[in-house]
């Protein structure tokens, strides 16, 4: 491994021996992006078969995320072409307790998914103007079944012991 791949690498302990490095936990698994099912639904909006207010209909945490966790984009509102859109990650899943179901920035997802099971994260872009809103991307992410726990519960009794 060459010094770059190092230093973009997060620090902390190793997942395990099997990948010391961590790359498993990080690598995007069953990735589904909906472009087509986006550019249908622009589509029907056109057409008049479907109407703004079904489209435009982000609710007030999804806005505030959008504020505070969105990623901003090169990429204007394809509706009411007044700002660039932001993209905002909710993660989901059982072994995240409390974090499930919540925006998170890219580092705290990467921190999350080297001590946590496999979770889900739904990248949704959106509009603060207007309150367009639409999934992208899906994929998931985290340490296989089971280790995350084993993982966390080691970390743990590392830092009583020092």
């Amino acid at each position: 491994m060459d010094q770059a791949d190092s230093r973009s690498l997060p620090s902390g302990r190793p997942p395990g021996p099997q990948d010391p490095t961590g790359r498993d936990a990080l690598r995007r698994r069953r990735v589904v992006d909906f472009a087509l099912r986006r550019r249908d639904v622009l589509a029907q909006l056109r057409e008049g078969r479907l109407s703004l207010r079904e489209v435009c209909d982000a609710d007030v945490y999804l806005l505030r995320a959008a504020g505070f966790h969105g990623v901003p984009t090169e990429t204007a509102c394809p509706v009411c072409r007044k700002e660039n859109l932001a993209e905002v990650s909710w993660i989901f899943g059982d072994d995240l307790g409390s974090a499930s179901g919540s925006a998170r920035g890219a580092d705290e997802i990467q921190q999350l998914a080297l001590a946590h099971d496999a979770f889900t994260v739904h990248v949704v872009e959106v509009c603060r103007s207007c309150s367009w809103n639409f999934l992208v991307e899906s994929y998931e992410v985290g340490l296989p079944e089971g280790t995350g726990r084993r993982t966390r519960r080691a970390a743990r009794a590392l830092r009583h012991r020092g």
